[in-house]
C-alpha cells in the first residue's frame, strides 16, 4: 500500500493546502500530513492548532482512515520513513518553487534514495495563494475568505481579532 507524506508548516492551512491533500489521497492509499515544528519560527497558530485545521481539512474531504496528521520536527525524510511512506508529496506553485523543490528533491533523494518525491502543479485558480500571504493579509484586516476553508476562515478570525468582512473600520474623523 503506497503511504505519501504530505510535509509543511501549514500556517495557516489553505485551499491550496487543500487541493494538494485532495490530490494526493487519489494518489496513495494513505497519506500522512506532517506539520513541521521549528522552535526558530513564529507562527500565528500553534502546531496543534495547524493540525486540528488539517484534521478538519481532511474530514471534510470524506478520507476516514486514510489521511492523518503528525507532528515533526526533524528531517522531512525522516518523518517520512518513520510513518512508512514511500513518497514525499510536494505541490509547485511556479518556476520558483519548482526550482527549490528540485534542490530539495535531490538532497532528500541522496540521504533516503528509497523514498520518492511526486511533484503535484497546483491547480490554476489556488497557484497564488501562499500561506504567508494569507497570514499577513489577515493581520492587516484583509478579506481571506477566498483563500481558505470556512472553518480555517473562522479560526483566522478568531486568532486575529478582526471582523468576518474584512478591512478594518475607518477610523472617526474630527
Amino acid at each position: 500500500m503506497p503511504c505519501g507524506f504530505y510535509a509543511g508548516s501549514f500556517d495557516p492551512p489553505t485551499l491550496g493546502h487543500r487541493d494538494i491533500m485532495a490530490r494526493g489521497l487519489a494518489l496513495f492509499d494513505r497519506l500522512v500530513v506532517g506539520v513541521g515544528v521549528h522552535p526558530s519560527k513564529a507562527p500565528l497558530f500553534t502546531a496543534e492548532e495547524r493540525a486540528e485545521m488539517l484534521r478538519d481539512e481532511l474530514s471534510s474531504l470524506g478520507v476516514g482512515e486514510r489521511g492523518t496528521v503528525v507532528f515533526f520536527d526533524g528531517l522531512t525524510v525522516d518523518a517520512a520513513r518513520a510513518h512508512d511512506a514511500s513518497f514525499m508529496l510536494r505541490g509547485v506553485r511556479d518556476a520558483a518553487d519548482l526550482g527549490y523543490e528540485t534542490q530539495l528533491f535531490g538532497m532528500n533523494r541522496a540521504m533516503a534514495p528509497d523514498i520518492d518525491t511526486v511533484f503535484l502543479a497546483a491547480t490554476p485558480g489556488f497557484a497564488h495563494i501562499t500561506a504567508t500571504l494569507v497570514r499577513q493579509i489577515a493581520q492587516l484586516g484583509g478579506d481571506v475568505s477566498p483563500f481558505v476553508s470556512p472553518y480555517v476562515l473562522g479560526r483566522i478570525l478568531e486568532k486575529t481579532g478582526r471582523p468576518a468582512g474584512g478591512r478594518n473600520p475607518a477610523p472617526n474623523a474630527r
